[in-house]
């Protein structure tokens, strides 16, 4: 029996994203753009394969409200 939580280790893989990707200064949100958070969660999600298209267009949908609210960047703490 696995014990393993897809949705728990792509959250872990996208905080780690953010902190590579960001340009804000180490200790800082660690924002990046909706458009780059999206395409590494969309790509990340379906080679895991247990998380269905639906979870994926939903959890995006939310994490671009928020996104939207912060000129359309994506902050760790929106996850």
């Amino acid at each position: 029996i696995s014990c393993r939580n897809p949705l728990q280790s792509l959250l872990s893989s996208m905080k780690q994203a953010c902190e590579i990707l960001t340009r804000d200064p180490e200790g800082g949100a660690a924002r990046i753009p909706f458009e780059t958070f999206s395409f590494i969660y969309s790509y990340l999600a379906s080679i895991d394969g247990e998380i269905s298209e639906t979870e994926i267009k939903t959890f995006l949908q939310g994490i671009q409200e928020q996104a939207d609210k912060h000129s359309g960047m994506v902050l760790i703490r929106h996850f």
